[in-house]
């Protein structure tokens, strides 16, 4: 007689796809963000820039999650997991040091340089996830040589591309070289800063709940760091002003890495950061996109249990949250008519930018951007769509 599988297994599986799914359509939005970014080639300033995304970032985290799981079910997140509050608050300011720095590479050496540089996060992120949370513990020998080949070919394409910079003289090496340690310093910082991710992730919270927190720190720290190195309120208010056609642009892309970042947060949920990063990064498919074995997913139980442990979580409810499950979608009372106003002030938000919005004096390819934009679209769509049969958006 043939023997049952194992519902767990199959529902592992499940979750395995789902977090490679989410990891890549990750990848589709934070690189579609990117490229506003590109408007500091126009003479406006690294703080600027990114406190313009940011702004649309948090617009975005605030309106996304409060209309796909409602403020009460957000509340009652935070409410039962108040330790992990000052974890997001510091994962937010972290993200915004970093970003603003990405600001500063690109400018001196490209996007294209750029990038890959700052994609060493995921080394850094594979690391943390392996010392801190028990990934890549009791793996074959096999899934270790996977992982660590990817991770060298990320280490070899920085190194080529930081290579390929250095073939110029004069102010302009001290310029890459000033650009290459700030994408760098970003990829350490990025790569650090999954650490509160897969903190808040193994004790049960909702994706939603965490970037809620997050993006009040990451707000606050580019407002700070732009009032100081543009030299008060006051040039600020001007330099904003002044930049105005270019802000529909930065909220835009703000708006993008909202996206990308959710389905980051939901494959690191679901895969761990030392898969779930590098796919969002589009990096490592060959290696990272295996499935945790048997001895490794009991490692990661065993971190859930000392999370638990160490904070008074109940490991039932941890557990069914990590299985895709919604132990507090029973909890909510459903949406508040506040909530409808909200979301349509964001919109509006969007709508007034756009009305002045002018189109920036960069190089730019229709063909492929509506290639790659179609392509975006699809992959996000298609990922929302798995992700909230199989979850709820949990």
């Amino acid at each position: 007689m043939a023997s049952r599988p194992d519902p767990s297994r199959t529902s592992q599986v499940s979750l395995h796809r789902l977090g490679v799914m989410c990891g890549l359509a990750a990848g589709a939005g934070l690189g579609a963000a990117e490229a506003p970014t590109k408007l500091v080639t126009t003479g406006l300033s690294p703080f600027l820039i990114s406190l313009g995304m940011v702004a649309g970032v948090f617009v975005a985290r605030w309106t996304v999650p409060m209309v796909l799981k409602g403020s009460d079910y957000v509340w009652a997140d935070l409410r039962q997991k108040p330790h992990l509050v000052v974890w997001a608050l510091l994962a937010g300011m972290i993200w915004a040091v970093a970003n603003t720095l990405t600001v500063f590479a690109i400018r001196d050496v490209g996007l294209s340089v750029a990038f890959p540089l700052w994609n060493t996060n995921s080394l850094v992120g594979l690391f943390w996830g392996w010392l801190l949370f028990r990934e890549l513990r009791a793996a074959s020998s096999r899934q270790w040589a996977k992982v660590l080949g990817g991770a060298a070919a990320i280490v070899a394409g920085a190194c080529l591309t930081a290579l390929a910079t250095s073939h110029q003289s004069g102010g302009e090496v001290r310029s890459a070289a000033m650009g290459i340690a700030a994408a760098l310093c970003a990829g350490l910082l990025w790569g650090t800063m999954y650490i509160p991710y897969r903190k808040a992730y193994i004790s049960g919270m909702n994706p939603l709940s965490f970037v809620t927190v997050f993006t009040f720190a990451e707000l606050g720290t580019v407002l700070a760091l732009a009032l100081a190195f543009e030299g008060g309120v006051q040039n600020l208010t001007a330099a904003l002003s002044s930049a105005r056609p270019g802000l529909f642009w930065l909220f835009l892309g703000g708006f993008c890495w909202v996206l990308g970042d959710l389905y980051q947060q939901y494959a690191a949920k679901y895969i761990g950061i030392g898969r779930g990063i590098p796919l969002s990064n589009t990096n490592q498919l060959w290696g990272l996109a295996a499935e945790a074995e048997t001895g490794e997913q009991a490692s990661w139980r065993s971190a859930m249990q000392r999370e638990c442990d160490r904070y008074g979580l109940d490991p039932v409810q941890v557990a069914s949250a990590l299985r895709g499950d919604d132990p507090l979608a029973s909890r909510s009372s459903g949406r508040r008519w506040w909530e409808y106003l909200v979301a349509a002030g964001a919109v509006g938000i969007f709508v007034w930018l756009a009305m002045y919005a002018e189109r920036p004096q960069i190089p730019f390819d229709g063909v492929w951007a509506v290639l790659l934009s179609g392509v975006s679209v699809l992959a996000l769509v298609a990922s929302g769509v798995v992700l909230y049969r199989r979850t709820r958006f949990s």
